[in-house]
């Protein structure tokens, strides 16, 4: 196990009724004059946004509605929200919905006090030191942005997608939790959603680092438990225990706790960035193909932690170690298809990928060689990519 630093100082309030603490959180935590920003309409027709607004009334909190972000966040609205939060003298921002929002408001935190352009952060020119402080209330059990200080943005001008990693800095101060906002979203959506947690947690199990039995442990019960009360989300939309579990899964998978003392990978989401931003596909389902894709690459060339998957998470037992590697990851492929998820690039709706182009623009992003379990060279990702083929 590696030395490491944590600190995750959210504040998580869980339960039927946290989004009731918006405006008394956000009047302490943000201050009384905040941009609230949102997505498309769905928080407006199921009435969350009027509770909320009538929260932060309640509480003499000033808002400023900055609604419209989209899937796969773009820079636009960010340099227009950086714009409105200087000009309104903006002193928090409030994320209401998923992943999307959330990380379109910590790229407008990370921006504001910033002399320079935001997108130095993402090309790696500089590194964010200080931000407007972010509250969330979470709609979307997925991307766990509400507990990370991690954000995705993609530059519309070359469709470029990258990520940056702050350990506090864009840490939401506190996320509202409350489960039965989940209950209307697209089926589809929480597949995409259980995905994308479960990719955040192999991201961290696929370590070369040695001695992390504890870590390693906290994601494989985190796997198994999402493999367990997926299918009840999915045939249950209004079961509360399975949707809980299930959001508090996202949170844990992506606030740092699996990837304490290891090297992380991150290879696949650097591979699937450039499906989404190329192509529009979901992200979580781009990760499902991607996933399975670089699993059988591994197994050929370092098995070591396909088989841990396979024996300690999909009960693969027995038998030589790469036939458990197969089956575990047919059994993977098997679940990622009961819950609606494709499991090859045309499933995804990709019938002729360039994938030269895909290889190209992934190394322009992310260097040479990239992933810490096993290096993705040019070479590499070009076979992974046509292992997604099917």
């Amino acid at each position: 196990m590696k030395n490491f630093n944590y600190y995750a100082p959210t504040r998580y309030i869980f339960g039927d009724d946290a989004q009731k603490h918006v405006g008394k959180m956000s009047k302490e935590i943000l201050g009384d004059r905040i941009l609230l920003v949102y997505g498309m309409n769905s928080v407006k027709n199921s009435g969350l946004l009027d509770e909320v607004e009538a929260s932060l009334k309640e509480n003499d909190v000033k808002f400023f509605e900055f609604g419209g972000i989209k899937p796969n966040p773009t820079d636009s609205p960010v340099r227009l929200g950086i714009e409105l939060c200087r000009k309104e003298d903006i002193t928090g921002i409030l994320a209401v919905g998923g992943g999307s929002v959330i990380d379109t408001s910590k790229a407008i935190a990370a921006g504001v006090p910033y002399d320079g352009d935001f997108w130095d952060f993402f090309s790696g020119k500089s590194k964010p030191e200080t931000a407007l402080p972010v509250g969330v209330v979470l709609t979307i059990p997925a991307a766990g942005s509400e507990g990370s200080g991690n954000t995705v943005i993609t530059k519309e001008e070359g469709l470029i997608k990258i990520s940056i990693r702050t350990d506090h800095v864009l840490r939401p101060k506190f996320a509202l939790m409350n489960p039965t906002l989940t209950y209307s979203l697209p089926l589809y959506q929480t597949a995409c959603g259980i995905v994308d947690m479960m990719a955040h947690i192999l991201e961290r199990y696929f370590t070369p680092t040695p001695g992390t039995e504890v870590s390693d442990g906290i994601s494989e019960g985190l796997l198994k438990a999402i493999m367990k009360e997926a299918p009840k989300v999915l045939a249950k939309p209004h079961d509360y225990d399975a949707h809980a579990n299930i959001m508090w899964a996202g949170t844990l998978a992506h606030n740092g706790i699996c990837g304490c003392g290891k090297d992380e990978d991150w290879a696949s989401h650097g591979m699937e960035h450039e499906l989404s931003a190329l192509y529009g596909v979901a992200h979580g389902a781009g990760l499902a193909v991607i996933l399975l894709a670089y699993m059988k690459y591994m197994l050929t060339h370092k098995p070591q932690r396909v088989v841990m998957l396979a024996r300690n998470v999909l009960d693969i037992e027995g038998g030589d170690d790469i036939k458990a590697g197969e089956k575990g990851i047919e059994k993977l492929r098997i679940f990622f298809k009961s819950i609606g998820m494709p499991v090859t690039l045309q499933e995804l709706g990709i019938d002729n990928p360039d994938i030269p182009l895909l290889v190209k623009k992934v190394h322009q992003n992310k260097g040479e060689t990239f992933g810490a379990y096993y290096p993705i060279t040019k070479e590499v990702s070009e076979a992974i990519y046509r292992l997604a083929l099917g």
